[in-house]
């Protein structure tokens, strides 16, 4: 079998892999379960080629994205629920149904007037489909979801019913007020930790808030912080190797020295 640009070789090489007696063992083991974390892992890994600006590792990522997504479709297919081409339909039919700005007559001008319709949107469908009860405001986050991830979007849930701050100042003094609440509990004589580690996940949730408020990603923020934080780390060995020490050699000032240079020259 050769590589193509055409979706139905990948979708030839799937079915391939998941026949039984001839297929791959490893692929004919895996099922929605099995394969989910690594769905989760090409999502990362294609957001982390975005944020290096790497297009040659994007391209490869989102293959890889791809892939998951066809592995998905096949497994669904196998069990008679639906099958890759179901999941194209069902997009195609999503998109055009919530850009009528686009594929109808509906005028508008500025990306929030364009968000504001794809809510209105969104919660028509949800209601049109819904046979139970009505959820709660903040039904609909998935619960798998990365922490910080998950919090930015309970907040913005909440935020739509008036649950909210209108100034980042406001969620700024209410970050001081956790770091407070954290200090109290370090002062205590006999500190409980976990009423201290609650302290800290409120503090989080605060951060994000912010983040929220100031309309940047707390997750894309924290993966850069991670990042500037291996590169300055890393000159700090650099720098120590070429003294002929490492780091468990060096004293905890020596390093704070180091960190500071590095900083500068950022």
């Amino acid at each position: 079998m050769t590589p193509s640009r055409d979706i139905s070789r990948l979708l030839e090489i799937m079915a391939a892999l998941r026949t039984p007696n001839t297929g791959c063992p490893w692929d004919l083991a895996q099922n929605f379960m099995s394969i989910a974390p690594y769905t989760l892992e090409e999502a990362y890994e294609v957001a982390d080629a975005i944020a290096r600006g790497d297009l040659a590792a994007l391209k490869d990522e989102l293959g890889d994205l791809l892939l998951q997504v066809v592995f998905h479709a096949r497994m669904a297919e196998e069990q008679g629920a639906f099958d890759f081409g179901d999941v194209v339909q069902a997009i195609t039919a999503k998109l055009i149904r919530r850009h009528p700005h686009v594929f109808a007559n509906e005028d508008l001008k500025t990306p929030r007037d364009v968000e504001g319709l794809w809510e209105r949107i969104k919660a028509q469908e949800k209601s049109a489909g819904q046979t139970a009860s009505p959820a709660g405001a903040l039904a609909g986050v998935p619960v798998a979801l990365p922490a910080l991830t998950r919090a930015l979007k309970l907040q913005v849930k909440a935020s739509k019913v008036g649950f909210d701050w209108n100034d980042p100042r406001a969620v700024l003094r209410k970050i001081r007020e956790e770091t407070d609440e954290i200090e109290a509990e370090l002062d205590r004589a006999e500190m409980d930790q976990a009423a201290t580690a609650a302290e800290i996940g409120d503090l989080l949730f605060a951060a994000v808030n912010l983040a929220r408020h100031l309309r940047a990603d707390p997750e894309a923020l924290l993966r850069q912080t991670n990042r500037k934080f291996e590169r300055r780390f890393a000159a700090i060995e650099n720098d120590l190797a070429a003294r002929g020490k490492s780091p468990r050699e060096a004293t905890l000032t020596e390093m704070e020295a180091l960190w500071q240079a590095a900083k500068k020259i950022e």
